[in-house]
């Protein structure tokens, strides 16, 4: 993160050369080091497993009803209470409206990409949360505009669908189709044990190492802006990361409660909690331009995401005594 910084203030040209790489306000740089860690996870994937998904359903309905029933409305209510409560004495009305509209826009916007890299680093079941991840892609198609309409009372909203497409086959299709052919032709070539016991291990540091590469750059990205406006990161931030918090401990503690078993319960508390930010960006982009405190606040998000999530995945490693340990 501080070296992130760094380079955005003193060598902004870095930065300023990455994002020429950007198609539908994807950061293509940024999405090949994501795919890097996703691959991994996605090697794990045995499309029997898939198919087992539907014998137990339980961790799909939390997924949902957290991400579309709850989270959305949790998040404007911190949001609101901060913005225009507590935190009123420093920000103005208007500017207030505008990071209530952006908060708006990541709660209702769940994980599609590194919901993978999470799940892999809690040790998450690749097949649930592959089937996890792509229903949610699903609902996004019809929740995502009414939920965001409601809250903000806004007309006349369209989701940028290249964001949305793109992004979909950049952090799911793309990674899963090279994770089947990889499995299937090493697995044939090779046979299954070198593949899980020799093939899979040697991408062991491959998602640390593009983690701490994706951090730099999207601190580098926003470095200046984090200088220039430190009272106002700080104030945004605050309820961003309760929320996060929140909607994490009340995925984690329901699915304690039904017994899932923990590779499926971190995976379902960590989409909960993190966030669709590059759809986020760019509907509060399209919707109130690129300067405003909408697209400051899902900007912030970025930030505070990766941070705040390993701190999570520290917690669910943690606690995965709590839970039964078997799986589909």
């Amino acid at each position: 993160m501080v070296a992130g910084v760094l380079i955005g203030v003193y060598l902004p040209q870095v930065p300023a050369f990455l994002q020429q790489f950007e198609v539908e306000n994807v950061s293509l740089p940024v999405a090949v080091l994501i795919w890097l860690m996703i691959y991994p996870m996605m090697l794990k994937v045995d499309f029997k497993s898939v198919k087992k998904v539907g014998e137990n359903p339980k961790g799909l309905f939390v997924t949902w009803i957290i991400n579309w029933l709850i989270k959305p409305f949790t998040m404007f209510g911190f949001a609101y209470l901060f913005f225009h409560g507590i935190f009123s004495g420093f920000i103005d009305g208007e500017l207030a409206k505008q990071y209530l509209a952006g908060a708006v826009l990541l709660g209702a916007a769940p994980c599609t990409a590194m919901v993978f890299v999470w799940s892999q680093l809690t040790k998450g079941n690749p097949a649930y949360t592959l089937v996890q991840v792509a229903t949610n892609d699903l609902i996004i198609l019809i929740a995502f505009v009414p939920i965001v309409a409601f809250l903000l009372g806004v007309t006349g909203l369209t989701v940028p669908w290249g964001t949305l497409f793109l992004s979909i086959v950049l952090f799911v299709v793309i990674p899963l189709v090279a994770g089947v052919v990889s499995r299937n032709v090493i697995t044939k070539n090779r046979g299954l044990d070198y593949f899980e016991n020799t093939y899979i291990p040697k991408f062991s540091n491959v998602t640390i190492t593009g983690l701490l590469l994706t951090l730099i750059i999207l601190f580098a990205f926003q470095g200046r802006v984090i200088i220039e406006n430190p009272l106002n990161i700080l104030l945004i931030a605050v309820p961003l990361i309760i929320q996060t918090f929140f909607i994490f401990f009340i995925t984690y503690f329901w699915a304690k409660i039904v017994k899932l078993p923990h590779d499926i319960a971190a995976p379902c508390g960590m989409i909960g909690a993190s966030n669709f930010f590059e759809l986020a960006v760019a509907v509060a982009i399209s919707l109130f331009g690129l300067q405003s405190g909408a697209a400051l606040v899902t900007v912030v998000g970025v930030l505070v995401e990766v941070p705040v999530m390993l701190t999570l995945v520290k917690i669910a490693n943690s606690t995965r005594h709590w839970f039964i340990e078997e799986t589909l």
